[in-house]
């Protein structure tokens, strides 16, 4: 069954300048479809034309009847006073109709019970309990907390909430309202690695149609299973998820290249033959005059093949300044507060020359207060930074601001930047930016086109420590991988926070995790860092399982045939079993390190250390049974 019928959208928003041109979409019921493309391709543009937001100037949309459509991206307007709560309670507005029209049908029962009345009260009834009126809070509370929306904001104005905020409101009251197809616009984009994975578990369950604009790698391969991309305004279908279409959009590209390039030297071949004829029909032969003629036509015709072309990768680097000695950074004793809300309490940490680090935690608990006490654009309540001597600190924050919008974006260089305008427009060609582009203000771009120029910026900078906070975010995937080229050259410190897990495990090589008011450090890539707190969490599953019980009266049990010995046999095999699959863990992660920059090859790397993963638990909880039962027989 088909759920999605889009049919030659064609849509312009200047005059000449088609945003689609023809462009057609099917989805079938219960798909999961990625919709790529650059920032600026149309993607956006499909979503508000589906929800009737946007009409298209050509071409026509279905629906499938019957079916409810949500958009996370589209963020209703509620009354005035309207609390987080309030707003997740519009999910149930349905089922509270029944719940009250029930309340009512009681009252007249109890005073006549006419038959046609018990018999609305039972139809109600089934409905009610069948549509789950009966766990409505028991829903809200399971999707709040996967999505991070705690008691405490739940209590919170509506109104008073950041972009954000509403948009996981909004997420999670859509969820609640098991639309039927659902239309993820940058879902991931304001939720932490918990609420996304979450999100991502929820997506494998649910049993409707998504439809999803993103650029977070990680979370296209692990949701969709088809991938429409957005080129020139039309459709280009890839029918698998985002790392087959890495594979086939490459294998395409050489496939027309080669096409291409046979067409080239094939007409290089009939110009050289119709350059001979017209030789020849100078000297008399009209015949070969025609021929000519023919052919020159039918090279034209072949002329129309563009050569195919790849986007262009960044053409700079950052500009590193030397550094000498161990001493980057050193935290002591630092902790800050917001009133009666204590963020963190006694950090204490050193960062050596080289080292890149992964800053994480959930939304809310300061990591980027904590960026901003380690630049001095926040006190700490107490304790100290020390930077090196010479160290030199390069910021990119994760909301983007400039003294002066107003000017064009060759001018911000030339005040920010020691360079000619010359030197400044090759910097920004560098960046992408070229021809009128650069004479827009810097308060007509868009938030990702901000991030580019600001990274522009800073890549002429001399420094030997860079900040990034959230660097990928509202970036398309070309933009993210500009990104990845320049941080991957450079050589000084890296201290950054993101939600990109891709790009968090091809640079991390520390994990700082801000939780419950003080930093985990550990000394590992990410993958590592996971595949640790999984076993942490392992064995303190393990621990409370295996709690002393209430000391009962001993009673004589049989002893085991052959004693112990048979039981500390299976034991001993048990812990090597373990320790096997440990050594194999830790290996997988020196690959995935490895492989950091191999994105189809970390897939299956994750895939294998999954399955480990899950064996290793289950080994776990054999050896501490087996041990129970040698300390038990022992004693």
């Amino acid at each position: 069954m088909i759920d999605i019928q889009l049919t030659g959208l064609v849509k312009e928003f200047e005059v000449g300048k088609r945003i689609l041109d023809g462009f057609s979409l099917q989805v079938d019921t219960g798909e999961r479809v990625g919709l790529l493309g650059r920032n600026g391709a149309g993607k956006t543009t499909i979503f508000r034309i589906m929800t009737g937001q946007v009409h298209p100037d050509e071409g026509t949309v279905a629906i499938a009847p019957g079916k409810r459509l949500g958009l996370i991206s589209q963020i209703p307007v509620y009354p005035e006073g309207y609390t987080v709560r309030d707003v997740l309670d519009t999910a149930f507005a349905p089922l509270h109709g029944m719940e009250r029209e029930m309340e009512q049908l009681a009252a007249q029962m109890g005073e006549n019970a006419a038959p046609e009345v018990l018999a609305r009260y039972d139809r109600l009834s089934a409905s009610f309990e069948a549509a789950g009126g009966y766990d409505t809070e028991t829903q809200l509370n399971k999707v709040c907390n996967g999505l991070s929306i705690d008691e405490d904001m739940r209590a919170r104005l509506f109104s008073a909430l950041s972009g954000g905020e509403k948009t996981r409101i909004n997420l999670a009251r859509l969820i609640l309202e098991d639309t039927d197809i659902l239309l993820l616009d940058e879902p991931t984009n304001h939720l932490d690695l918990n609420a996304t994975e979450w999100l991502e578990d929820y997506l494998e369950r649910f049993k409707g149609t998504v439809l999803a604009i993103s650029h977070d790698r990680w979370f296209l391969d692990k949701v969709v299973k088809r991938v429409v991309e957005v080129l020139d305004g039309k459709a280009e279908l890839y029918s698998g998820n985002y790392s087959f279409y890495v594979e086939e959009k490459e294998r395409r590209y050489q496939e027309r290249l080669k096409q291409y390039e046979k067409e080239q030297a094939k007409i290089a071949q009939l110009e050289a033959a119709a350059e001979q004829m017209r030789l020849w029909a100078f000297k008399g032969n009209d015949k070969q005059y025609k021929r000519a003629i023919n052919m020159e036509r039918r090279i034209e015709r072949m002329r129309t093949t563009d050569k195919p072309t790849k986007e262009r990768k960044l053409a700079t680097r950052f500009g590193e300044r030397e550094f000498r000695g161990d001493e980057a950074l050193t935290v002591t004793h630092l902790a800050k507060s917001f009133g009666e809300r204590t963020l963190f309490s006694d950090l204490n940490l050193e960062v050596a020359g080289g080292e890149r680090i992964a800053l994480l935690g959930d939304n809310g608990t300061g990591k980027s207060t904590f960026l901003k006490l380690l630049l001095d654009e926040e006190q700490p309540d107490s304790g100290s930074v020390y930077w090196g001597p010479a160290i030199r600190v390069g910021y990119l924050p994760q909301i983007i601001r400039f003294d002066r919008p107003d000017r064009n974006l060759v001018d911000t260089m030339l005040y920010a930047q020691n360079c000619t305008t010359q030197e400044a427009r090759d910097r920004l060609a560098a960046f992408k930016f070229r021809g009128e582009d650069v004479f827009k203000p810097v308060s007509a771009l868009s938030g990702g086109e901000q991030s580019r120029l600001r990274l522009c910026m800073l890549m002429d900078s001399k420094i030997n420590f860079l900040i990034l906070d959230e660097p990928t975010n509202h970036l398309d995937i070309d933009s993210r991988e500009w990104i990845e080229e320049a941080v991957a050259e450079y050589g000084g410190n890296l201290l950054f926070v993101s939600h990109d897990r891709y790009f968090i495990e091809k640079f991390a090589q520390r994990v700082w995790m801000l939780e419950n008011g003080g930093i985990t450090d550990f000394r590992g890539t990410y993958s590592e860092f996971r595949t640790w707190r999984e076993r942490q969490a392992q064995l303190k599953n393990a621990a409370r399982q295996t709690l002393p019980e209430p000391v009962k009266p001993k009673e004589d049990k049989p002893r085991r045939s052959g004693g112990t010995k048979e039981l500390e046999k299976q034991v001993r095999s048990a812990e090597r079993a373990v320790e096997k699959a440990e050594v194999r863990l830790d290996e997988l992660a020196q690959e995935m390190e490895a492989a950091a920059s191999d994105y189809l090859k970390l897939q299956d790397l994750y895939a294998e250390r999954e399955k480990l993963e899950d064996e290793l638990a289950h080994l776990y909880t054999e050896w501490e049974k087996l041990a129970a039962e040698l300390e038990e027989a022992k004693s």
